[in-house]
């Protein structure tokens, strides 16, 4: 049977308000950050227009410096629980960190949602990168950022083996005879490493699609890394073409040095797309949205990848001074993003704190122009779909529906209705086959050949 042809993929960012002070625009609750209405109508929207998933970024430290949204919000596991309720298709994709948790709890969560939602679960695996964190969890500081890593690859090898406690079949439930599950396809995981110290099995057993489909957004050395020895997908920071194809050569390289291929990755850079009649219009819908938008707000938004660094002791109007070391335990990649941005395009610290606040990017026209740039991008191979953040939530989802999605589907390059009830049958990834269940195979068809 031929593989079915290659489509665009979307995912769209689970927030009830867009922007530092978008709980501020006339048509959105003022308590949208935990307004569970508010992101019904976001995961509403999102399998109206066939999206693959809803991404629900997350960060368990606050300051009288954080905006708005930050301040009083809904924990991924719960708030996606609740939302595998009300949608059927939809992905459900929460960001859990590896550092300040430990590897059975995250994997029983992810695990409890994926069977909840009859396979729909994902997990972006981060590591921690805001300082005060550790505070939070009884340390003075966060790890160093190499170390973050090396605790973080081996929590994803634990849950990871966690999640094959139980091969597909396990759970008999034979009313007749009375067995209830196959204990010979039960497996204790024994896991003793440098950080972690898990016996295991997870007592839950596997979903629809296998496991939950694991995401990464780190984009420095260690997290491209990471990515490439054990992500399903990325979630990338590079939607211009030549920083998105520097990225696609280098995860070629990695992923091929773990024996893997770059098709087996997905990659999604973040855009925020808006639709307007003209391009006139798009641009003034673009202007409408920076109205929210004071400069106090725009640098809290960036110092948070630069942890919460006192942006403010600079002149606004000129371009920002050698900072050194700040933020390399932090957002360390992103940090560094903002800052060759700002170097190579001789931006001051108003207009980079304003980009970052509010993105225009590429994706700003008329419906026809946004489309052509997307599939440019799609086409040339090295992004496989986009992850949305709206301008003004939840209309410019609808714009998006309404206006882009059907000239995509005309040009044959995006879905008309959901081919699977999965995320990972969705996104045309291959079903985990159970560790365990690959060495009964491989002892069985060893045992036929001597035989």
């Amino acid at each position: 049977m031929s593989k079915p042809r290659r489509q665009i993929k979307l995912g769209v960012f689970l927030s009830a308000f867009s922007g530092p002070n978008g709980w501020r625009h006339p048509a959105t609750p003022a308590d949208a950050a935990v307004n569970f209405e508010a992101y019904k109508k976001v995961a509403r929207a999102a399998e109206e227009g066939l999206y693959d998933f809803l991404f629900n970024a997350d960060s368990a430290y606050i300051t009288k410096d954080s905006i708005p949204y930050f301040l009083s919000r809904f924990e991924p596991a719960t708030v996606l629980s609740a939302l595998a309720a009300v949608t059927e298709n939809v992905g459900l994709v929460g960001t859990f960190s590896t550092s300040y948790s430990e590897p059975f709890t995250t994997a029983r969560q992810l695990a409890s949602l994926d069977k909840l939602s009859g396979g729909r679960a994902g997990w972006n695996a981060v590591t921690s990168a805001l300082e005060g964190l550790g505070r939070n969890h009884g340390q003075e500081k966060i790890m160093e950022h190499s170390l973050r890593y090396r605790v973080a690859n081996e929590y994803l090898d634990v849950v990871r083996g966690l999640w094959d406690s139980w091969e597909d079949d396990a759970f008999v439930r034979n009313k007749e005879t009375g067995q209830y599950v196959d204990f010979d396809k039960m497996h204790t995981l024994d896991h003793q490493g440098e950080f972690f110290k898990v016996q295991g099995p997870l007592n839950m057993e596997r979903s629809p699609q296998g496991r939950p489909v694991i995401f990464q957004a780190g984009g420095s050395e260690e997290g491209r890394d990471m990515a490439a020895r054990v992500a399903d997908a990325i979630y990338s920071r590079h939607g211009d073409v030549k920083r998105a194809t520097e990225f696609h050569e280098d995860l070629t390289r990695r992923a091929e040095a773990y024996g893997r291929k770059r098709e087996d990755i997905l990659v999604f850079p973040a855009i925020t797309p808006i639709v307007g009649e003209t391009q006139e219009e798009a641009d003034e819908k673009y202007d409408r949205s920076l109205d929210l938008i004071d400069i106090d707000s725009a640098l809290q938004v960036l110092s948070r990848f630069f942890s919460f660094f006192d942006f403010k002791r600079f002149p606004l109007d000129e371009p920002l001074p050698e900072l050194g070391d700040i933020g390399k335990d932090s957002f360390k990649s992103t940090a560094e993003l903002y800052l060759q941005i700002a170097k190579e395009e001789n931006l001051t610290l108003r207009q980079l704190a304003l980009r970052v606040a509010s993105p225009k990017g590429d994706f700003v026209g008329t419906p026809v122009q946004v489309a052509d740039k997307l599939q440019a991008l799609w086409e040339s191979g090295i992004v496989d779909g986009f992850v949305l953040s709206a301008h003004q939530v939840p209309d410019g989802l609808h714009d998006f529906n309404k206006y882009v999605i059907p000239i995509l589907q005309e040009r044959g390059i995006y879905r008309k209705e959901y081919e699977s009830n999965t995320l990972r049958g969705n996104l045309g990834l291959d079903y985990p086959v159970n560790r365990h269940t690959l060495l009964r195979e491989r002892r069985k068809t060893a045992e036929f050949s001597h035989n």
